[in-house]
């Protein structure tokens, strides 16, 4: 008997209505419709030639997303090689060209990616949704995340966002990084942080 795949939609943009497909719900929690809408909505434009890194990326729905809307180039990091593969599948689908994928631990991956785009003349838009902390071994997932954003020394990130549980205290500050908003969506929320010097 073939088992269901899971699939959800691009949203908007050249490959608006393109199925992606989803890893199996158990690894990961796919970023709701509604919440996704509302996040694009608040960069609209400004993702058009940015580049775009999904951190805890599992099917990739975010930065493919992105990538539909005209961000230049999207970098994801999966450490379930299950999950890589659906995504690299999901790349496949819609622009290859435009998406480079790591099979490996976000907090290896991220800020070797981050540093190897410190002189770049590109704004980069990080997104991190860690895996809800209830799972076995995630406990200290969050505070890794913050301390992963406090020790980014680039210049050139636009805008850093956090999908995550709705009752968790987000810092007002991380590094040179404050939180600007945060908008809840029932059991998720979505935190963005600007860089404080530039504000």
């Amino acid at each position: 008997m073939k088992k269901n795949v899971l699939t959800t939609q691009i949203i908007a943009g050249k490959y608006k209505g393109k199925k992606i497909e989803l890893p199996s719900l158990d690894v990961t929690r796919s970023s709701k419709a509604r919440l996704k809408e509302s996040y694009f909505n608040v960069l609209q434009f400004d993702i058009i030639d940015k580049i775009f890194v999904e951190c805890f990326a599992g099917s990739g729905s975010i930065g493919l997303e992105a990538v539909s809307r005209d961000a230049k180039r999207a970098y994801f990091i999966e450490q379930n090689r299950n999950s890589y593969n659906i995504l690299v599948k999901n790349c496949k689908n819609i622009d290859m060209s435009k998406c480079q994928t790591m099979l490996g631990d976000t907090f290896v991956q991220t800020p070797s990616i981050l540093n190897s785009l410190k002189n770049s003349s590109d704004e980069l838009i990080i997104y991190i949704d860690p895996p809800f902390d209830f799972r076995d071994g995630m406990e200290d997932i969050y505070e890794e995340s913050f301390e992963m954003v406090r020790n980014i020394e680039n210049d050139n990130v636009f805008i850093i966002t956090f999908e995550h549980v709705s009752t968790l205290e987000m810092p007002e500050i991380l590094g040179h990084f404050k939180l600007s908003k945060t908008k809840q969506f029932g059991k998720s929320s979505l935190s963005y942080y600007i860089d404080s010097r530039n504000s």
